[in-house]
């Protein structure tokens, strides 16, 4: 071990310390049953008090216990300045998300609205912004083009065959059916939330989110090049949506709206350079420069003075009511058909929020509730489908931008709110002539920062091959089978890896580093050494139904004995026997006979020259045949050099049935060819499974169990009268 130092362990240097197993431990210290509270009890744990109401008031409130400590001076006017950029933000990021979820541009800044608020007093991060998102945004396109498509919706023109598309109709009804899939969204959160289940993000590891929100850009692009060629395509739904929609762009290219075209590149080739100029000089302007809202502001008067609808026929916003809209219930008819849409949107409108939350919350020193922030978000869907809003998520761009201009908490979400409470109420009506080729520029610089991450492939190829190939299933299924079945695909792919990787484990036999009590992978350490007739055996990976067999197949294979092939050849040769003691039972009982009747004959009993008689002797000699059991030796067979075999169970957390099964057989088999067994490293909760699982018997009990890999070679070598293996402390060595 070049220049390590090892830890001096004053006991092990002791070759008469006293080595304990688990049933001897157990009596020195005997474990205690705590009890382990339910699901149910650990949710629903509340004492009738004032203390625990306050607690339980504060824990779904946080905004309770942090807002009376708010530090006004130190962070008012961060929060005032973050709250006007990110507002500014909002304004045109709500307008153009609301074109991607196929709703009225309304809708987008009732969603930058109420769900901020509601997220200031149920969020425990303090630097996200929520409200609308891109990968959410185009996830509830696809509901409502599919469930809600243009052609439902087209009146006939009166005396003639054609048709015409009544936005009006068509707008209330997409709005109603987001609401509810909002509210639904809202539920499965908030149930999640109660349940304790904010873990379920887990499940969705980065490589699939990071791909999965690849593929989701790629989509949201193609969703938005109608807008970049001012064509009109049929609406797409289902697997493979995204490649007819984008062939039928293709083809419909010669129709292409040249005004709209030269619109939404002069809009691109202006974002796209003021926000990389304003991202490289962050640190020295007071706040990144607004050029969208510029971009927006500017577009909406050309648009409105030259009259780009009428002359160019160029597509615009169309009208923005003003005034706040009261609430209205959702129509819950549309449950059944939205339900496994709302719930994939649920957990990636988490999984993206508790990951940024995250970040930032280690960034700056606070924690967040996992729990807390998915019953957060579900209370702002919940109540946000009740306000005509959309599902909403974090914003990683608007994120940024709050936390690099000094936010320190979610009254610049406030402030935000405010500024598209003002737009609603005062100055919405001043864009409605706003061209959408605007906003699908804004949409397309956005997402910049997602195709980014194309470059995990080069670090995942050298890195880790298997997260490399679930981010590329993940991107490929995504693309293929939409955004809501892609998803399911993604999650299945990524556990099954889980389960093969656990049943490809790596196996490998143990030795002892020279002169410590350490023990490592031979074939990958140097200077180790095996314990003369000892073999210690460890797999990487727990051992449980899908790997019980395998592991019994490489332990047999690594122990360098053909247990199988020799187990049969002793039971040969025990039949072998058994016809023999069979056959000499028969002589015996015929010389017994016969003796027998010469006694009756000639008086006494046949005495030998030592003075015993004989048919004494055959009786003894007959009964030491059958209580002595046969060993290899006895039986002609070769005994194996392998005296021990010790299994080392630190990796495995739980055992099964089938776990339970195998390792009896492996003592069984192994006891047959006189080998001892032994397991060491099991953890509390392993040896409650192995008792419940009746393991122990009067030949298997907890004299076989050790703590450590040590305390086991230690146990054997004594035993077997060996020269037990000391370790020795030694130093690094170091100039003085």
């Amino acid at each position: 071990m070049e220049q390590s130092e090892l830890r001096c362990r004053p006991w092990a240097s002791q070759a008469d310390r006293e080595v304990l197993s688990e049933a001897e431990l157990e009596e020195m210290a005997p474990r205690t049953q705590a009890p382990r509270p339910s699901l149910c009890s650990r949710v629903w744990d509340i004492r009738c008090s004032c203390g625990a109401a306050k607690s339980l008031l504060f824990r779904f409130l946080p905004v309770l216990s942090w807002l009376p400590r708010y530090p006004v001076r130190d962070w008012v006017l961060g929060d005032i300045a973050s709250g006007f950029s990110v507002g500014i933000m909002h304004l045109p990021q709500g307008l153009a998300y609301a074109l991607l979820a196929g709703v009225p541009p309304v809708t987008g800044l009732y969603t930058s609205l109420y769900p901020v608020v509601l997220y200031f007093l149920f969020g425990t991060s303090r630097h996200i912004s929520v409200g609308p998102f891109a990968v959410i945004s185009v996830m509830i396109g696809s509901v409502t083009g599919s469930l809600m498509p243009n052609s439902n919706f087209m009146d006939p023109v009166n005396g003639t065959n054609e048709t015409v598309l009544n936005e009006a109709r068509r707008d209330s009804a997409r709005v109603e059916l987001v609401a509810t899939l909002t509210m639904l969204v809202g539920i499965f959160q908030i149930a999640l939330g109660m349940l304790q289940f904010g873990f379920v993000v887990t499940y969705l590891s980065e490589p699939l989110v990071r791909g999965y929100t690849t593929a989701a850009a790629v989509h949201v692009l193609v969703s938005q090049l109608k807008y970049v060629f001012g064509v009109e395509v049929a609406e797409q739904s289902g697997p493979f949506s995204m490649f007819a929609a984008f062939i039928e762009i293709c083809t419909k290219l010669p129709q292409t709206n040249m005004g709209a075209l030269v619109t939404n590149l002069i809009a691109m080739v202006t974002i796209l350079p003021v926000k990389m100029l304003s991202a490289k000089f962050a640190s020295k302007l007071p706040m990144p420069i607004p050029i969208e809202f510029i971009m927006i502001v500017v577009s909406t008067g050309i648009s409105y003075g030259a009259g780009l609808k009428t002359k160019f026929g160029i597509a615009v916003v169309g009208n923005i009511p003003s005034g706040m809209k009261p609430p209205v219930a959702p129509n819950v008819s549309y449950f059944g058909q939205v339900a496994g849409n709302a719930f994939a949107i649920a957990v990636v409108g988490y999984a993206i929020s508790i990951s940024m939350g995250k970040i930032f919350a280690l960034k700056h020193g606070y924690k967040v509730n996992s729990n807390q922030e998915l019953f957060a978000l579900g209370i702002c869907n919940f109540v946000g489908g009740f306000f005509q809003c959309f599902s909403i998520s974090c914003s990683m761009s608007r994120t940024l931008v709050q936390e690099a201009t000094g936010g320190n908490s979610q009254v610049a979400g406030v402030i935000a709110s405010l500024l598209i409470l003002v737009t609603i109420l005062k100055i919405g009506q001043l864009f409605q002539d706003l061209p959408k080729a605007i906003l699908a520029a804004i949409v397309i610089v956005n997402l910049k920062g997602m195709f980014k991450q194309f470059t995990d492939l080069r670090m995942l190829w050298r890195s880790n091959r298997i997260d490399l190939l679930i981010w590329l299933v993940t991107f490929v299924a995504t693309l293929l089978l939409n955004l809501d079945m892609g998803l399911g695909v993604s999650v299945a792919f990524a556990l099954l890896t889980v389960i093969f990787r656990t049943q490809l484990p790596r196996y490998s036999i143990l030795g002892q580093v020279s002169h410590t009590d350490i023990y490592r992978d031979m074939v990958e350490y140097n200077k180790t050494e095996e314990i003369p007739g000892v073999k210690i055996f460890r797999s990487s990976a727990t051992v449980y139904f899908a790997n019980a067999e395998l592991y019994a197949e490489a332990l047999k294979e690594k122990s360098g004995i053909n247990v199988d092939y020799l187990i049969g050849k002793k039971k040969k040769a025990l039949k072998k026997q058994k016809k023999q003691q069979e056959k000499d039972k028969k002589e015996e009982a015929k010389k017994k006979k016969e003796l027998g009747s010469h006694c009756n004959g000639s008086g006494p009993a046949v005495v030998d020259s030592n003075g015993s008689e004989i048919e004494l002797e055959l009786q003894a000699s007959s009964t030491q045949k059958a209580f002595n059991e046969p060993t290899l030796e006895s039986l002609g067979l070769k005994k194996p050099d392998l005296h021990s075999l010790i299994l080392d169970f630190t990796p495995v957390n739980f055992v099964d049935t089938v776990c339970i099964k195998i390792l009896k057989n492996i003592f069984r088999d192994f006891r047959e060819i006189e080998v001892d067994v032994f397991l060491v490293g099991c953890h509390a909760s392993v040896i409650d499974q192995l008792e419940k699982g009746n393991f122990f018997s009067q030949t298997i009990t907890k004299h076989h169990l050790f703590a450590s890999v040590h305390d086991a070679i230690t146990y054997v070598t004594r035993g077997k009268g060996q020269n037990m293996p000391q370790p020795v402390t030694t130093y690094s060595s170091t100039k003085l």
